[in-house]
């Protein structure tokens, strides 16, 4: 409890700032109001305490925010890459330097463990030191020889964009788009999701502190429905990276329709992790549990269905009720605890609510079940046992520390059942036969896949997936292929015949 205390000390004490204030968009450098003078409460789901009010933006609020993108886009286009890789890295310093502020804010906005978000304020600076030393070859491209021609391909930023960011890991999930997109030589506006809007407030105070020009960062708080339908709309805007729901995706390309826009969609899943009978059961077992109930198990790359070989099922499943049973709920910024609270009542309803569709179904609830206590937004950890693959519960994303495992007999069949789902994220697959992976993993529908492995980054790879999971990659060179238009120079290397058109 002492160490629970003095988290919550300095947490308060960190969170202090906004008593009797306002949480400002953030605009060409100055703090603005929404401009209706409208703002909207954002409340812990530990147990719903205020946390601070916050600017709730229109299209108006867009506008200013997109001006100022565009009217600071020639100067940070034209910045040398070296300048820019020099303000990302003290960014990334600055975020180290107030990595406690953001683990435990963080943790009071979105409820996660403080045993996880003490580590995303370091992700976050990791990234922006990733794309910082990528800043001076950003623009770089390709020489092409063909007979009597020369090519030589450039790239340039593309303009500024909108990204969208959502609740869970809000402050890591920023960074893995905007690092990108100012290294690139992009402005941004940003608009975070309006259940855990605080921890993208420090960043953006963060990198002016770094020395990252005004108006080249813009924030703007408010809902999906009202700023983040403006900032998809606005004609200035010329690309939109967003991470979220697959239904808000699908909205997401009709509003940027009208303009043309790009967009990048990290959407949703409903991800297999798939035991074969000759894995390592224990470390499939310890890597199925970490990917569902870590987190709260509110990451789209959850490991959501367990697919089990019939003759080891039974085993492992034993193996993951055990564990899911011992795993400690609790208040995020106790260091012991491993679950926190969901993000809100609104979801913590609907995780609920798929318990009731699993009994309906005729699944059996192998661990959890139920809500925790009568404060917050508590869910013990769940796994359903007795499942088929066309049920409720196998084929629509919780978003919540809940497993769905289901037996198979044989590889075409846990490859079937993989495949038959509308997402196709990231796949994780345990075997020791080498040809079985190779098989599997290139016949299964994800834009990521894991052999023998929880999901361990590497941030040169691509991140993405297929389906409804979305559109496009993140990571690596294939960042900037999103933020970066391509041009192609040829040069006639002599004099060829011109075909003769009119004599």
């Amino acid at each position: 409890m002492a160490a629970l205390d003095e988290n919550l000390a300095r947490a308060r004490g960190y969170l202090a700032r906004w008593d009797g204030a306002i949480v400002a968009n953030r605009i060409g450098g100055e703090d603005r109001p929404a401009a209706s003078g409208a703002t909207f409460q954002t409340c812990s789901p530990v147990d719903m305490a205020p946390l601070a009010r916050v600017a709730a933006s229109d299209a108006r609020d867009v506008d200013a925010a997109a001006r100022a993108a565009a009217s600071a886009f020639p100067a940070w286009a034209a910045t040398p890459g070296a300048e820019r890789r020099r303000i990302l890295h003290r960014i990334a310093e600055a975020i180290v330097a107030r990595a406690d502020e953001i683990a435990l804010t963080e943790c009071l906005d979105t409820g996660q463990a403080l045993r996880f978000m003490s580590k995303a304020a370091l992700r976050g600076a990791e990234n922006f030191r990733f794309y910082a030393d990528r800043a001076p070859e950003a623009r770089d491209g390709k020489s092409m020889y063909a007979p009597g021609q020369i090519n030589i391909s450039s790239r340039s930023p593309i303009g500024p964009v909108g990204i969208i960011t959502p609740w869970n890991t809000p402050f890591m999930l920023s960074t893995w788009k905007i690092a990108p997109a100012l290294a690139a030589g992009c402005t941004v506006v940003h608009k975070p999701a309006e259940l855990s809007p605080l921890t993208a407030r420090l960043l953006i105070e963060i990198a002016e502190e770094a020395g990252l020009p005004p108006g080249v960062w813009n924030l703007v708080n408010g809902d999906g429905e009202t700023a983040g339908k403006a900032l998809c709309e606005h004609p200035l805007i010329r690309a939109i990276a967003f991470i979220g729901e697959s239904r808000t995706g699908q909205a997401i390309v009709a509003q940027g329709a009208a303009t043309l826009k790009r967009v990048h969609l990290e959407l949703g899943g409903k991800n297999p992790v798939i035991v074969f009978a000759d894995a390592d059961l224990d470390r499939a077992a310890e890597a199925a549990v970490f990917m569902i109930y870590s987190l709260n198990g509110e990451r789209c790359t959850s490991s959501s269905r367990l697919l089990v070989e019939d003759s080891v099922h039974d085993a492992v499943v034993a193996r993951v009720a055990e564990k899911a049973a011992r795993i400690r709920l609790g208040h995020p910024l106790d260091p012991e605890t491993v679950i926190g609270p969901l993000i809100g009542p609104g979801h913590e309803a609907k995780v609920l609510s798929y318990m009731d569709k699993a009994r309906a179904a005729g699944a059996r609830i192998a661990a959890g079940g139920q809500k925790v206590g009568e404060a917050g937004c508590y869910v013990a950890p769940t796994l359903f046992a007795g499942a088929t693959n066309d049920m409720a519960i196998a084929q629509e994303e919780i978003f919540g520390p809940v497993l769905t495992a289901i037996p198979f007999s044989g590889e075409a069949e846990a490859v079937a059942l993989a495949n038959a789902v509308p997402y196709g994220l990231a796949a994780y697959i345990w075997t020791r036969d080498t040809g079985r992976a190779l098989r599997v993993s290139d016949a299964v529908e994800a834009g990521m896949v894991w052999v023998n492995s929880e999901n361990v980054r590497h941030l040169p790879t691509p991140f993405g997936g297929v389906k409804a999971s979305g559109i496009g990659r993140d990571g690596g060179d294939w960042s900037f292929e999103f933020y970066m238009e391509t041009k192609n120079v040829a040069f006639a290397t002599g004099d060829h015949a011109i075909p003769r058109l009119g004599g």
